[in-house]
């Protein structure tokens, strides 16, 4: 199979989707890999380590779309790049599309077979895509919490660990997956006094079992939420629902009752973010406010840190990748059940029941496109 990696193109997106391991690995299974000129600067890999792994380096996006049996991202495509998708090609990314009905529109117009890492399970039902990612955006977003709470980026001028004689910030942390057990380690590490609310009693108890009182936890009741915010010096979104819209948490009227300068830190924005006033930012112009309450809603929040972010995706995406160029798509799905579970598009038709609720599109399953 001929496998392509472009330039990612997503403003201040700098990971790339293959590593020059990846690209060897590749080559030895007997496979040809195509890399777009410049597509690993960001992480910290140039042209040559591509060309001594065993790739060929490609001018121009346009080619290696037109060649490309499969092309393996990282961030969605773009509208310039869902142009280029065709009918029989197999798209390797993230897609994030329950909040996005113009790319859903685009794939299934391209007829391009979409497989999205976030929704791909392993054999204990996790999400092996979507977990380095989520690891590295939950220990990231304290960090970016405490420089948004800063008074000159229009925060409270809270410091989030506080310092003798002056208590430390409240940390909010909703939801405690990967991302949020992630965030709150980091902002507890930081000397943030953080509290975790979650719906999953057994999840809570292994938080307490584990971490045994680095952190609270919470049950993640509306009421409880609703009481916690107004305390919160900073709260963390990190709720997921694989594949679907992420839940509206935290309203438009409950900002009123939050501390001016207070900071939003929102996770999963990707998937449409958790708080209703949230929408997509970027690294270059990351902040926003709303009724006095600092939102931060970077969408690629991992691209801040290409080369760890890039280096933790690959070693996960690998197996996957390699499974589906040396079996087909149909033949590698079909014997993974996992991964059968990232197909999002094939032929025009919508194979993810979660995104056609989200979005209003009949769906069809995902193994009968497989078996044709």
């Amino acid at each position: 199979m001929l496998i392509g990696c472009p330039k990612e193109i997503k403003p201040q997106e700098y990971r790339v989707g293959l590593t020059p391991a990846a690209a060897h690995e590749a080559v030895v299974h007997g496979h040809r890999v195509i890399v777009e000129t410049g597509a690993g600067l960001g992480a910290g890999f140039d042209d040559a380590a591509y060309v001594t792994a065993g790739a060929e380096i490609i001018a121009t996006p346009e080619e290696v779309f037109t060649r490309a049996d499969m092309i393996v991202k990282v961030k969605e495509p773009q509208a310039i790049e869902r142009k280029r998708l065709r009918r029989g090609q197999i798209l390797f990314t993230y897609l994030h599309l329950a909040p996005d009905p113009e790319q859903t529109r685009d794939l299934l117009a391209s007829g391009v077979t979409a497989i999205a890492y976030e929704t791909v399970r392993d054999g204990a039902g996790a999400l092996p895509l979507l977990a380095p990612m989520s690891e590295v955006a939950g220990r990231l977003a304290p960090q970016v919490g405490a420089w948004a709470l800063q008074k000159a980026n229009g925060g409270r001028g809270v410091l989030l660990g506080g310092v003798p004689g002056v208590a430390p910030a409240e940390v909010l942390v909703i939801g405690g997956g990967v991302v949020g057990t992630q965030a709150a380690r980091v902002a507890a590490g930081m000397g943030a006094d953080v509290t975790v609310l979650d719906r999953s009693l057994a999840r809570l108890r292994y938080l307490d079992d584990v971490y045994r009182g680095t952190f609270r936890t919470r049950y993640a009741s509306a009421e409880t939420t609703a009481d916690m915010i107004t305390r919160a010096d900073l709260v963390i979104g990190a709720v997921l629902i694989p594949g679907a819209a992420a839940p509206k948490l935290v309203t438009r009227a409950q900002l009123a009752t939050m501390k001016p300068g207070a900071v939003i830190v929102d996770v999963a924005i990707d998937q449409g973010g958790c708080f209703e006033t949230s929408h997509p930012t970027t690294h270059q112009d990351p902040i926003y406010e709303v009724d006095g309450v600092v939102h931060y809603c970077v969408a690629n929040m991992p691209g801040a840190v290409a080369r760890s972010s890039t280096l933790a995706l690959g070693n996960a995406i690998l197996p996957y990748m390699l499974s589906l160029a040396d079996k087909g798509w149909r033949q590698a799905c079909l014997a993974d059940a996992g991964l059968m579970a990232g197909l999002h598009t094939h032929e025009g038709a919508l194979t993810n029941d979660a995104v056609g609720k989200a979005l209003g599109i009949a769906a069809i399953a995902p193994e009968d496109a497989a078996r044709g």
